[in-house]
């Protein structure tokens, strides 16, 4: 679709929002699959003066019902395939938003009348964002008309896209992820934006890469790592990506080694959250270490941990950082303050503006009275499996005799179990003691969330609750 002609749809969508009702505010869940659809439901909304909401089309029924709870929608523009579900979960709600199809939103979109824009405060909600739900039940993020004015700062700088870059993010659109970084800085640059509806795998990837060329992927280190190996590298690499993103999760430094050795491209390790839209921190050398993208603050929470060295939390301001969280108080006084945005993970200040990427609080534990980061131990245990492992994640607990140790979790890659095994347990050996797993389960899948990140509380609920009993 032509840049003209996504300008007329998005308008004549906004007046068939308007003339179903749609007030100023009112929030519309976008909830199908990634399409050309999906985008001018999306900004049709935004369009019309109403707040755009993504939403995973593959939530489970809990998280669903929690959602539509929660934000208290008006309208939610579904794939026909949802439809059913949507209807059953209302069933008897009074208050039950409007179901739009995706058949029934064309129909109306070809006879209504092209509106001009809404005119809005630029500090009035425009969309939002539901988080991962890593830390409990997804709060609404609630971004501002700003927010997106900005979006581009990192494709700009630091990838070099222009008009002339074609952007792909395996990442679906209701991740702030690919969001703000390919659709948002796509549209704002006047580049191609890549959308597939099928849900990302190794192969869908490199098939997508082949049949559309992107300069630049969006991905993650999980996908990273099973296109490796399932040897499809080359497939990509062929294709004429010039620049690979990586975020969602810390990019291992043996994960991004290898996809260097296999494309000859080493990924950039970026940083980000739903509060944030764009990535607000990134690495593109071998340190690890994260600096600030173009146009973010970064400052201690603490002055005395700076001091230190210790992990901490941060503060962070940046045009895109979000108003803050729906109807969760406590949270908004935690994490906002003044336009800055403090997010729950904890940072090692390395140098004059570099920061090394410690995980949550619960990613560091205190083992013999010492800080130990699992995310360390992660890293060095891949390394040290050389490809053979598909994803492990390491979670402290408390031994039968009452005291603190790590337990391992670990998929192995298809067909390599017993190298898997073999090189892991070669590694942990290697570790020095006091950051050496005391127990080690091979188990068949990670527990993550809708946006692929690791869940470590499930990983406890369902191996260790009963361990000791």
């Amino acid at each position: 679709m032509l840049y003209s002609e996504l300008r007329d749809a998005v308008r004549r969508a906004a007046g068939a929002w308007q003339s179903l009702g749609l007030q100023t505010g009112d929030r519309v869940l976008v909830y199908a699959p990634d399409s050309i659809d999906w985008v001018v439901a999306y900004l049709g909304v935004i369009w019309a003066g109403g707040v755009a909401v993504g939403l995973n089309s593959r939530l489970f029924e809990k998280d669903l019902s929690a959602v539509l709870a929660d934000c208290g929608a008006r309208f939610v523009f579904s794939a026909s395939a949802e439809v059913t579900a949507l209807q059953e979960l209302l069933r008897g709600d009074t208050a039950a938003p409007r179901i739009l199809t995706e058949r029934e939103a064309r129909t109306l979109w070809s006879t209504a009348a092209a509106i001009p824009a809404a005119q809005r405060p630029a500090d009035s909600p425009a969309l939002w964002f539901y988080t991962s739900g890593t830390t409990g039940v997804p709060k609404g993020v609630i971004h501002a008309q700003r927010a997106v004015l900005e979006t581009a700062s990192f494709a700009k700088t630091v990838l070099g896209v222009d008009e002339r870059a074609r952007l792909y993010a395996s990442s679906k659109l209701f991740f702030a992820y690919a969001m703000g970084n390919a659709l948002c800085a796509g549209l704002r640059l006047g580049a191609t934006v890549i959308l597939d509806s099928e849900w990302p795998t190794a192969e869908r990837v490199a098939l997508i890469a082949e049949l559309h060329r992107p300069t630049v992927l969006f991905s993650v280190p999980t996908l990273y790592l099973k296109i490796l190996q399932a040897g499809l590298t080359g497939r990509i690499a062929r294709a004429g990506v010039r620049h690979f993103v990586s975020a969602g999760e810390a990019l291992p430094e043996a994960v991004r080694r290898l996809w260097k050795d296999a494309t000859g491209i080493a990924p950039i390790s970026g940083y980000g959250a739903s509060e944030t839209i764009a990535l607000v921190l990134y690495c593109n050398d071998d340190s690890g270490l994260l600096s600030p993208s173009p146009m973010v603050e970064i400052r201690p929470r603490a002055v005395a941990a700076e001091a230190t060295g210790a992990p901490q939390r941060v503060w962070l301001r940046h045009p895109c950082v979000s108003l803050g969280y729906w109807k969760r108080p406590q949270a908004q006084r935690d994490s906002f303050a003044d336009g800055w945005f403090s997010p729950g993970d904890l940072f090692r200040p390395a140098g004059a503006n570099l920061f090394e990427f410690c995980g949550r609080d619960d990613d560091m534990l205190k083992i013999s009275g010492q800080w130990v980061s699992v995310l360390e131990i992660e890293q060095s245990l891949l390394s040290s499996a050389a490809g053979s492992v598909q994803q492990l994640a390491a979670v402290g607990y408390t031994n039968p005799e009452g005291l603190g140790s790590i337990a391992l979790f670990a998929v192995a890659a298809t067909g390599r179990e017993l190298e898997a095994r073999e090189r892991t347990q070669a590694g942990i050996d290697a570790l020095p003691k006091i950051k050496r797993p005391r127990l080690v389960k091979w188990i068949e899948e990670m527990p993550v969330t809708a946006t692929g990140k690791l869940q470590r509380r499930k990983l406890k609920d369902l191996y260790l609750s009963n361990a000791f009993a």
